[in-house]
């Protein structure tokens, strides 16, 4: 039968007899465990292979009613069971999914229920192959296993379950979405997991892995859909509540440990497994306050009364001293060393590399700094004591060889590594929710997990508790872990924190607790820094105190924070290990990131090489120190190390200087980097191997990149202490450029960029840098010139690097306009050119980067009046437009705008001879094409209508009256009008408002006769009348304002809706439910006032009745109040400041006064004109009197408007 299935059986083992004997089945026997790891090393690779063939050609040919299938199923599931397919131990293993599937498949149908002991080994033989083998199931064998191990659970002994839910949880590891028929069963109200998972299950291990298979039901694979959240909510509950129970009476701890751990893992993967909201009430802090509790398993000397739920508050929460029993409840710890001297056992001491570590990474030994030592108990001091001490570090504690015995030391040790791991678990539990959960919720609870100063008595338990004092450097990673986490994205938090000015003695302000939190939080980190010996552990550290850096405001701290800090960091950059030097860059790109420039740091930037790091300054780990320029060695002992005075000189890069440039004092952070990416390292480290390139070789490629990363924050930040090393830099940038990495190439490229970006900087006439703080214009054409003759042009070409080309598209944008014209003309045209060509490239991140450097070069001074470089870029432009690419249409309508805005520019400056000379076809075009755009995605949109303003101002008279023009003309219009009353985003509407003003400007627009005139007018009206946001308000205003003759408005009725709307929208101008728009107010009211003065300077006669109706009303006192305080502040007096931001012209008080004289006199010439007279408010003419009156004792002019019988009073 064999045979037929083509598969060979040895039926004999090595020595000639049956490899696996029989064995007689009783109730009493012992369920079958398979052999060690290593027990079939001596076989060869296929031996595995081999064996599952045989056993599965024989597990084939078996039928249910065959005679002996009892005794054949027992010696092939025997023989399957002893085989250890593990890929670690035995790598060349090549079985199929799909054979062990069917195995198992088979196998279930030939085990009958009845016979316990084959169900429990064919159990073990489910979560033997497919733990071992990481088999993923095919649906159909899912459910056929799923419905066996349901149906065991049912009809088996209860002695069977454990093995039963053991297969269970690894049938449904990952698969909990596809089991949703079967979990009614497991956790419906009655289901048998909730049953045996209880805290109340007398058996433990049952009840651990009943805990197991839940939360490998609730784990959720990349790529997998959550699970249902009615399970996922009983499972979460299920969780909670065995974190939150007392240990059983009688129970051990080591088998509650493990069912802590169980549970701990089951609630991760519930945060983890998709959003998960904490319902109401005190969910989120009954969950916290467990973990926080389980933070601490097994810490020695923590015996307090832990808190069943954390609130929200922005004070700790301190424990108090313990009332229970420890023995009676679990929340409760006890210290479990001894107080006398370990004796020596003989043993030689460690190498650096050779640190004392347990099976979960315990030390054994860890040098603290003379800070932490400080809080030491003495050798007499009673455990009793322990709850006013600060936790001592356990491993720092001594016991005698004679207190305990072989086996309880061991029984001692494991229970000290499965009490780790708890604690590892709640940490991981713990990240799961801070990342799970909003920052804004969790900043209530930050005071329970970060203290906010040293305190003199009892230190609260928090996270730096562990940082500083948990034996394990596991959790003391998870922990570090913990507060990057909380500390990632809180800069809106932490900056309200303040402690710059003088203490308040009558109350604390929640600033200043934010101050001391993060003053605490630095000097825990630097006590850490000093501590901590584990790699791995440390370069956590450094990252924890990166996140803090990044998101802290030094600003508004009191100095001093940084500067010890920086000095600290020095000794890390000559690390042995990779990891570390990495982070400690990462550090510094924080320290030269944050709030740029920053006093502080361009202090410690300014000082001369090696003060910041003295010849004495080496790390605390001694393991560390000096490694480039110690003894090659292969095991250096650990002794103290004598710095040489090379050692902070080691990564000093030698860079030509100038004679002028030598008294010029370069950062060293600046030449530290340059060296690492250019200088060969002297020597390797541990972690990097020998013989991977000997002394030449460069130093590992992550280094470098963040060496690189670090230039570019230096360059962006603090640009006026690194342009004296332009060039070199640019060397720097030129040499990574032409490596074969292109990772190294790409972060070449941008430095390129930020140096670039830069010089422009320091250019524009906004930022008012002096001229003699300039880099010189000679000194940038000159760092351009060598740019384009070396590698660029290469990486610009280079198709098989998209993001190269991408990166070399932006330093092409990056430069100077200035520079850009005194360039040699073959140099700008290869620019060009090779612009033009790139945006025809396949790939659409290459595209975006040509589009948009083709929209910057399109405002250079030397080539705006190109009218063939217009032509040219406008074609490509509307090419990019069409592109099926958002990014790039974005980009493309992004470009479009600049383009247009060269063509207003060039309207003013040059005149209609560039008018001229720019086809019409190609304007109607770009009309078109702006107009289809603007009824794209909102990135592409506000772009879009900002071109349509400015080509709609730019359109000439000639244009305007052709034929082909006129529908094209109306469509533009009415998609800004579209735009306008849409529910786009505010920067589309503000840009659509914009743009409508902008078109207003041309005379040429036939706004009074045309019927889409009224459409733009109305929804500029609705806008500023009912908008929500106070900037699109403003700009619709100042749109409102722009026309210049009465004509322009239409009819009187239009005139007059206009007036009103603007009347209404001044009186309505402080009523927002956005306090965040309160602040935009005064200068909402500035332009509205300025906006009705311009309608009543260019109103008519016809127009009285109307104006005088509003002014006589209501809204008439709160014209006339803010139109004072609007002449006011353009005098420039009282509550001028916050006023002026309107976004329209301004003119001189008297300049305003002239303009309301002249036009009362108009009005009054057109009035006596007309021959018409009426009595009363009926007045078709309204006499108007001008009166200006002085008043001395306010220093200022006042105006009153009013509506009289006898007409129109204007008194200023």
């Amino acid at each position: 039968m064999a045979a037929e299935n083509g598969f060979s059986v040895p039926p004999l083992g090595h020595t000639g007899v049956l490899a696996f004997p029989p064995v007689a089945l009783s109730a009493e026997a012992t369920p079958f465990t398979p052999m060690g790891a290593h027990a079939w090393e001596l076989d060869s690779p296929s031996d595995a292979e081999k064996l599952f063939s045989c056993c599965a050609a024989k597990l084939r040919a078996l039928r249910t009613d065959s005679v002996q299938l009892r005794e054949e199923l027992n010696l092939l599931l025997d023989q399957l069971l002893s085989e250890n397919y593990n890929k670690t131990f035995a790598p060349n293993i090549n079985i199929r999914p799909e054979d062990v599937c069917t195995v198992l498949k088979h196998a279930s149908c030939l085990v009958p229920l009845s016979q316990e002991h084959l169900v429990i080994k064919l159990c073990q033989l489910i979560h033997h192959l497919l733990n071992q083998l990481k088999v993923i199931m095919d649906e159909q064998t899912l459910d056929v296993l799923m419905d066996y191990v349901a149906s065991a659970l049912k009809v088996c002994s209860t002695w069977t379950h454990s093995d039963v839910l053991l297969a269970l949880s690894t049938i449904v590891y990952g698969n909990g979405h596809q089991c949703q028929q079967h979990l009614s069963d497991l956790l419906g109200e009655d289901g048998v997991l909730l049953l045996y998972s209880s805290p109340s299950q007398p058996n433990i291990e049952l009840c651990r892995v009943a805990l197991t298979c839940m939360a490998n039901i609730c784990l959720r694979l990349p790529g997998q859909p959550p699970l249902d959240d009615q399970y996922r909510s009983v499972c979460f509950k299920v969780f909670l509540k065995t974190l939150q129970s007392p240990r059983p009476p009688n129970t051990d701890e080591l088998f509650y440990c493990m069912v802590i751990q169980a549970a701990l893992k089951g609630l991760q993967c519930c945060l983890s497994g998709g959003k998960w909201k904490f319902g109401g009430g005190e969910e989120l802090g009954s969950v916290l306050a467990a973990l926080k509790r389980l933070m601490f398993q097994g810490s020695p000397g923590v015996c307090v009364q832990w808190p069943a739920v954390l609130y929200p508050a922005p004070l700790p929460q301190y424990e108090g001293p313990s009332a229970a029993k420890p023995a009676d409840f679990f929340l409760t710890f006890k210290g479990c060393c001894c107080n006398k001297k370990r004796k020596s056992r003989g043993k030689g001491k460690k190498t650096g590399t050779d640190e004392s570590r347990g099976d979960d990474g315990e030390e054994d030994d860890r040098k603290m700094g003379l800070a932490l030592q400080k809080g030491g108990r003495g050798e007499g001091d009673s455990l009793s004591k322990s709850s006013a001490l600060s936790l001592y570090p356990s491993w720092k504690r001594n016991c005698s060889d004679s207190e305990f015995s072989d086996p309880e030391g061991s029984a001692q040790s494991k229970l000290r590594l499965y009490h780790g791991r708890v604690r590892q678990g709640a940490l991981h539990c713990l990240l799961a929710v801070m990342k799970g959960v909003e920052k804004r919720t969790l900043y209530g609870y930050w005071s329970s997990f970060i203290p906010d100063s040293p305190t003199a008595g009892p230190p609260p338990l928090t996270l730096l508790t562990i940082i500083l004092k948990d034996s394990s450097p596991k959790v003391r990673a998870c922990a570090l872990q913990v507060l990057s986490a909380m500390l990632d994205g809180s800069r809106h938090f932490l900056a309200v924190a303040e402690d710059t000015a003088s203490p308040r003695t009558s109350y604390t302000p929640f600033s200043f607790c934010l101050a001391t939190a993060v003053r605490e939080l630095h000097r825990a980190l630097s006590l850490a820094l000093l501590a901590e010996t584990s790699p791995q552990t440390l370069t956590q550290v450094i990252k924890c105190l990166a996140y803090l850096v990044a998101n802290a405001p030094y600003h508004r701290l009191r100095p001093g924070l940084l500067s010890p800090l920086w000095k600290q960091m020095c000794p890390y950059v000559r690390h042995r290990d990779v990891n570390v030097r990495v982070s400690v860059l990462t550090l510094y790109g924080a320290l030269v990131t944050t709030q740029a420039p920053l006093p502080e740091v361009q202090l410690l930037l300014q000082q001369p090489e090696g003060s910041s790091s003295s010849t004495s300054s080496v790390t605390p780990q001694d393991s560390t120190v000096s490694w480039r320029n110690r003894d090659r060695i292969s095991s250096p002992s650990r002794t103290p190390v004598i710095s040489s005075l090379h050692s902070s000189h080691t990564h000093t890069p030698h860079i030509p200087r100038t004679p002028g440039e030598e008294e010029t004092v370069r950062p060293w952070l600046l030449q530290l980097c340059v060296s690492l990416v250019t200088q060969p390292r002297e020597d390797q480290s541990d972690s990097e191997g020998i013989g991977t390139g000997g002394s030449s070789a460069l130093e590992p490629s992550p280094v470098r990149l963040e060496a690189l990363q670090v230039l570019s924050h230096l360059v962006r930040g603090y640009f006026s202490l690194t342009q004296t090393c332009l060039c070199e830099i640019g060397q720097v940038s030129a040499r990574c450029l032409g490596e074969m990495d292109s990772s190294i190439q790409l972060h070449g490229a941008k430095l390129l960029e930020e140096l670039g970006t830069g010089i422009i900087q320091q250019y524009r006439a906004e930022n008012n840098v002096p001229e003699s703080s300039r880099v010189p214009m000679s000194q940038v054409v000159q760092f351009w010139s060598e740019v384009f003759s070396g590698p660029l042009n290469g990486a610009l070409q280079n198709e098989q690097h998209p993001t190269l080309q991408t990166s070399a598209c932006d330093t092409l944008s990056s430069i100077l306009p200035q520079a850009f014209a005194q360039l040699p003309n073959k140099t700008q045209l290869m620019c060009i050119t090779v612009l033009l060509g790139l945006t025809y490239s396949e790939n659409y991140l290459v595209k975006t980067a040509a589009v948009r450097a083709l929209g910057v070069y399109i405002l250079f001074p030397c080539l705006r009046e190109d009218v063939m470089f217009v032509a040219d870029t406008a074609n490509t432009i509307l090419a990019a437009l069409e592109d099926r690419s958002p990014n790039v249409r974005a980009k493309a309508a992004w470009s479009l705008g600049n383009l247009t805005d060269t063509l207003i520019i060039n309207m003013e400056t040059v005149g209609v001879n560039f008018q001229e000379e720019l086809s019409d076809m190609l304007l109607l075009k770009m009309l078109q094409a702006a107009t289809r755009a603007s009824a794209d995605k909102d990135r592409v949109k506000c772009n879009a209508v900002r071109a349509l303003g400015n080509l709609l101002h730019f359109l000439r008279q000639t244009q305007l009256t052709r034929s082909v023009f006129q529908r094209p003309l109306e469509d533009a219009v009415r998609a800004l009008v579209k735009t306008v009353q849409s529910e786009a985003t505010m920067k589309v509407r503000w840009n659509a408002c914009y743009a409508m003003g902008n078109a207003f400007r041309n005379p040429a627009l036939p706004l009074g006769r045309s019927p889409w005139a009224c459409d733009a007018f109305s929804a500029l009206c609705h806008v500023v009348t009912s908008c929500k946001n106070f900037k699109v308000r403003i700009k619709s205003a100042a749109a409102l304002a722009v026309p210049t003759h009465r004509g322009c408005y239409g009819d009187t009725k239009q005139f007059s809706c206009v007036w009103h709307s603007l009347a209404t929208a001044l009186e309505n101008s402080e009523d927002t439910n956005d306090f965040l728009e309160f602040r935009y107010s005064a200068s909402l009211r500035h332009t509205l006032s300025q906006a009705l003065l311009h309608l009543l300077s260019i109103s008519q006669s016809q127009d009285m009745p109307a104006l005088g109706e509003s002014l006589a009303g209501e809204e008439g006192g709160v014209i006339r109040e803010h139109l004072i305080k609007y002449l006011r502040v353009e005098e420039g007096g009282e509550g001028a400041e916050g006023e002026k931001d309107a976004g329209g012209s301004s003119f001189l008080p008297q300049q305003r006064i002239v303009g309301l004289q002249q036009t009362l006199i108009r009005l009054k010439a057109e009035g006596e004109e007309t021959g018409e007279k009426k009595r009363g408010k009926e007045v078709v003419m309204l006499k108007c009197t001008v009166e200006l009156k002085g008043t001395a004792e306010l220093g200022e002019n006042s105006l009153v408007l009013g509506v009289t019988p006898f007409g129109l009073h204007v008194i200023i």
